[in-house]
């Protein structure tokens, strides 16, 4: 009942304008960061219990671990151009974005009853990560359509400061149950299924599809103009920087994993190495949007970028304290402040309105797959060189990555309209 009548306070325009007034974000915006935050509780409660599930319940080696982990990151690359190609040629971008979202809630259900085989559960995450995959391009070209394009990055960080707050609440619901209730994933997986219940019912009944920047009067567009985004001169140098930089990034997943056995702490306890990342992502989100706007958004996103050394440093110390664990935890929040929502605005900032869904499908699809061989990648070095080597690794692709994006990039900032 609490949770009800929270939400009804939440949705009264004037409590939601008297908070982002001083931001200047519209109400779509806030609207929307309420449904990520909703639905990353769902998300983010799974997403925490699956290293401990997979590996300390049923014996996962790091290889197994690392394919299904980039099947939980890649598998939305197969359905977002589509989804995001759909949104602008039928110009319905919550219509898909609410597809999305309930087929990651009839996923949830279906972990209830997976049981503990490995098949089964890499099936469902993948069903739950095509789900995802639907819905993120059509929501984020709401929030670019809904914003001035000279605010984008802000609207983006308080977005994402919202979706953060989500990404916090998950572990640590889920860390209360299972501290209440020993091994009793079953009940956690129950909980996450009523939190993406709640996000879906909010999106339906709250979020404007129709916003100020949406186009009605343009042909829709044709398939063809959004493949030809691929080699479009402002945005295609976008997207290689992208598949760079995700190709050398290790998943956070498979860091958690690696600082557990580096202090070799109670499992009981892995979810709140994702708070505490939340909680750095939450408090980061908006004042570096506001920066990026201010300054430009490649030198953020750059900046994000070399804040991986600092975890990957921590990674490779033989032995890790929990000050060195903390910090490794800040600068990865850091990272994903500065990246995320940044890369999205700058995309939102180079592309047309009838082909904002489209371009920021393709984007995701880039990142997604970059993911998924990143992580299977890392799987393999940590299971035949160990953990060490694989980190030294990826932090010299790191360094190459960042060298050859650096240009690409601010070759896209110059082409954006609005930098």
């Amino acid at each position: 009942m609490y949770q009800v009548e929270a939400s009804k306070v939440l949705l009264k325009p004037r409590l939601w304008a008297a908070r982002s007034a001083r931001l200047r974000v519209p109400r779509n915006v806030v609207m929307l960061g309420l449904v990520s935050l909703l639905t990353d509780v769902s998300s983010e409660m799974v997403a925490t219990v699956l290293p401990l599930y997979l590996i300390f319940s049923l014996g996962a080696s790091p290889l197994v671990f690392g394919a299904i982990d980039g099947t939980y990151r890649g598998a939305a690359a197969l359905v977002q151009v589509a989804s995001g190609f759909a949104s602008d040629r039928w110009r319905r971008p919550k219509g898909v974005a609410g597809l999305g979202y309930g087929l990651s809630a009839v996923g949830k259900v279906a972990l209830v009853t997976v049981g503990n085989t490995l098949g089964g559960i890499g099936a469902i995450v993948a069903v739950d990560r095509i789900g995802k995959g639907i819905r993120t391009a059509p929501r984020d070209a709401l929030i670019s359509l809904s914003s001035a394009k000279d605010r984008l990055a802000t609207s983006f960080g308080v977005h994402r400061a919202m979706d953060s707050a989500g990404a916090m609440l998950g572990p640590l619901l889920a860390f209360g149950i299972l501290f209440l209730a020993p091994a009793r994933f079953d009940a956690v997986f129950v909980v996450s299924t009523l939190f993406a219940v709640l996000g879906l019912a909010v999106l339906i009944l709250n979020v404007q599809g129709k916003p100020d920047r949406a186009p009605r009067d343009e042909a829709a567009p044709k398939l063809r103009a959004a493949l030809r985004l691929v080699v479009e001169p402002r945005f295609a140098p976008l997207l290689i920087a992208a598949a760079g930089l995700s190709v050398a990034s290790i998943s956070d997943a498979m860091i958690y994993v690696g600082l557990q056995r580096s202090i070799n702490f109670d499992p009981a306890l892995f979810p709140l190495l994702y708070v505490m990342t939340a909680i750095a992502f939450m408090g980061l989100a908006i004042p570096v949007g506001q920066l990026a706007d201010r300054i430009g958004k490649v030198p953020v996103l750059l900046a994000g970028q070399a804040l991986l050394f600092v975890t990957y440093g921590v990674l490779m110390m033989s032995s890790v304290g929990y000050l060195a664990l903390a910090l490794c935890l800040l600068a990865l929040g850091g990272y994903f402040a500065a990246t995320e929502g940044v890369l999205t605005a700058l995309a939102g900032a180079l592309l047309p309105e009838t082909l904002q869904a489209s371009g920021i499908g393709l984007l995701i699809t880039v990142i997604s797959l970059g993911r998924l061989l990143s992580s299977v990648l890392f799987g393999a070095l940590w299971f035949t060189v160990g953990m060490q080597s694989a980190v030294v690794i990826f932090a010299v692709a790191l360094i190459v990555a960042i060298a050859l994006a650096a240009p690409l990039l601010h070759r896209a900032q110059r082409l954006a309209p609005n930098e």
